[in-house]
């Protein structure tokens, strides 16, 4: 699939309008293959959905800054990102470790710390049901 496909498939399972896909647009990286895992509404708490995520960077890829408005959960499964959010330290992640954003956080730095070799990660959103995948923050 390409990542126009990809990307209509994510917003699709968010539930989207024309607004939050623009924004889902500016806020991915070009380069980024996003695959949407799951979708999957909260029993216990109808009003929130889960969102499983699989994210490949290419070489020397990057986030422009971000929010999600969700809990996100990171899980590293190969190569080397780092992350950082607005006040907090900048992480350098790899294999095997993990990374959390808070609803309020923003995402002040995200990329595949290689120049050579692609980074690949999971990312868990518990989110309000139907909210944007992300938000342009500054």
């Amino acid at each position: 699939m390409n990542k126009l496909k990809l990307l209509a498939l994510l917003l699709l399972c968010s539930g989207t309008v024309a607004a939050q896909q623009t924004a889902a647009k500016e806020q991915l990286p070009a380069d980024a293959q996003v695959t949407s895992l799951m979708l999957k509404a909260l029993k216990d708490d109808p009003t929130k959905e889960v969102l499983m995520l699989a994210v490949e960077y290419p070489p020397g890829s990057k986030d422009p800054i971000h929010r999600h408005n969700a809990q996100a959960f990171v899980y590293v499964l190969e190569g080397t990102i780092v992350m950082q959010v607005k006040g907090g330290p900048e992480v350098t992640l790899t294999r095997g470790q993990t990374f959390y954003e808070g609803p309020d956080d923003v995402h002040v730095v995200g990329r595949n710390a290689s120049s050579t070799k692609p980074a690949r990660f999971i990312v868990l959103l518990v989110k309000e049901k139907g909210a944007p995948v992300l938000v342009p923050a500054r």
